[in-house]
Formats: C-alpha cells, structure tokens, sequence
C-alpha cells in the first residue's frame, strides 16, 4: 500500500473518531443543561424553605461517589472531581443568585 493511501485511510479513520467526539460533545452539552435544570429546580425549592444554598455533606459524598465511578471507568479520580467542583461551585453561584432574588441571604 502507498504512502498516499494510507495518508487515506488514517485521514478517513480521523475523521471517524472526530464524528464520535462530535456527537458525545453534543451528549454532554444536552446532559448538563438538564443537570442545571434539574439544579436550578432545587435551588429555588432551596430558596422557597430558607435552605443554604450549599451542602457540604452532600457535595462529599458526591465527589467520594464520583471518584469511584471514575476508578471504576478507567477515567482518573481527580479529573472527575476536578470536573464536579467546577459544577458544584456553579450550581451554588446559581443557588445563591436565586437565595438573593427570594430576598434571602
């Protein structure tokens, strides 16, 4: 096989991978806007019974539980919590906008 075929074939397989990393994109834009959807729903339930916007124990039991879904995915543990805390100090940026919006500290 020539070099210019398989310039072909690895242009045509790159290509593949790129569509695949296209559409898990898409997925994981379409995920987390309804995680946030879901987030702001509690925010404002939250808001409503004069709850703190944050949640400590909650927010640790998340990373512990991520931390191993990661483990167990072959994916590193503290990628994935890196990635929850920057959710997580969103969902409460988002959680204190709205506290503030119900005239709640």
């Amino acid at each position: 096989m020539s070099e210019t075929n398989n310039n072909d074939v690895a242009r045509a397989k790159l290509a593949q991978y790129r569509s695949s990393i296209d559409n898990i994109d898409a997925a994981l834009v379409h995920m987390l806007a309804e995680r946030f959807r879901c987030t702001q729903a509690v925010g404002h339930l939250k808001a409503t019974h004069d709850l703190p916007p944050a949640d400590p124990a909650r927010e640790q039991q998340q990373i512990a539980r991520l931390r191993q879904l990661a483990q167990d995915a072959n994916l590193d543990p503290d990628f994935a919590e890196k990635f929850l805390n920057f959710i997580i100090r969103e969902v409460i940026r988002h959680h204190e906008a709205i506290a503030s919006e119900n005239g709640k500290s």
